[in-house]
């Protein structure tokens, strides 16, 4: 008895041993699998999340564009820029020019510098 049951013992060892081997190995395929699904979500989103910052980035710009565009056509007509309309000019063409814009926003810049710089009527001179 104690014969058939030590036979039985190392016939079943290696079927329980290769059916837990053969379930570990598919754990861990599964696991690689999940990992492999996780990481592409994860790009995915990082990539959807850096094109949407793109575009709010690229939609400040062109709204910067537009009222540094209007500041410089008022203020060039008018002749003469207030302090505070110079101010919140040279600080919108910082955030507009950090944000990558330049061109013809930078002479207008240089312009409006100009017009800051030159003396107001009846300013006297010392």
């Amino acid at each position: 008895m104690k014969e058939f049951l030590f036979q039985t013992y190392l016939i079943a060892l290696p079927i329980f041993l290769t059916a837990i081997m053969g379930y570990i190995i598919w754990l861990l395929k599964e696991q690689k699998k999940q990992k492999i699904a996780d990481a592409k979500e994860r790009d995915d989103r990082i990539a959807r999340e850096a094109e949407e910052r793109l575009a709010n980035s690229k939609g400040t710009m062109l709204l910067l564009r537009v009222q540094l565009i209007e500041y410089h056509d008022k203020y060039m007509m008018l002749g003469d820029i207030p302090s505070y309309a110079y101010e919140n000019f040279m600080e919108m063409y910082d955030a507009y020019h950090a944000l990558g814009g330049n061109g013809m926003i930078t002479k207008m810049m240089h312009e409006i510098e100009e017009l800051h710089l030159m003396k107001k009527k009846g300013e006297k001179t010392c």
